[in-house]
């Protein structure tokens, strides 16, 4: 019996601000599933790749370019779309939402920032999608240090603490993980402080890029 089967690339972006987590979602232009939210995604075109596809995606339905999305699982339940059957090759990424215009084109209606634990409902099987780029990211990110680009050039240390924090989802140990991070060597303390509330003046740091990826290179070894 020959194969009919359609191929789909979906995009979790996952956001960070101000200490809160967000995820970018499309509103459906058409159906199925019209009018209801979904992950930005679409159908692979016959002469493109799957990352040219979803950076393709991503860009028409919300304006965004990423660099760099992680491939994510493979998404091929029978009848997980209503269409035909189609199976998804879902991928993820975490980006600063203020660097970016969001803006709505193709076959997405709206698309909007939305905090994870606020969520509308969500079309097709993008629930499990989602739920499983959260449990992604959130292992990824104990074993290895990411997010540095989410802060501002300059920051004190309390803000990665924040970061890491906000996650996770779940309180750290915060003399270890600053014994872990400085261990590393890759911040540059800076001859620079900043006051926040009635505390003393905190150092600022710099996130030294070269030292992390020849690290990142060797095989970093980094678990909180």
């Amino acid at each position: 019996m020959q194969q009919s089967i359609r191929l789909t690339v979906d995009a979790v972006v996952f956001g960070y601000e101000a200490g809160s987590i967000s995820v970018l979602l499309i509103k459906r232009k058409y159906e199925p599933f019209k009018g209801e939210w979904a992950i930005p995604g679409g159908f692979v075109l016959n002469d493109e790749s799957l990352e040219e596809a979803v950076e393709r995606e991503l860009k028409e339905e919300t304006g965004i370019k990423i660099n760099y999305l992680e491939q994510l699982y493979t998404f091929g339940k029978p009848k997980r779309d209503p269409r035909n059957r189609v199976v998804s090759v879902a991928y993820f990424g975490l980006i600063k939402p203020s660097a970016f215009k969001i803006f709505a084109s193709t076959d997405a209606e709206e698309v909007q920032w939305f905090k994870i634990d606020e969520l509308p409902k969500l079309s097709f099987d993008h629930e499990e999608i989602l739920n499983m780029a959260i449990t992604r990211l959130q292992s990824k990110i104990t074993y290895e240090p990411v997010g540095f680009e989410l802060l501002d050039t300059k920051f004190p240390f309390s803000d990665l603490e924040k970061l890491y924090t906000t996650l996770l989802g779940r309180a750290i140990d915060r003399r270890n993980f600053r014994k872990k991070i400085l261990g590393l060597n890759i911040l540059d303390q800076l001859d620079e402080k900043v006051s926040k509330g009635s505390g003393r003046p905190a150092n600022l740091f710099k996130f030294n890029k070269k030292k992390y990826f020849k690290l990142k290179d060797e095989g970093i070894l980094f678990d909180i």
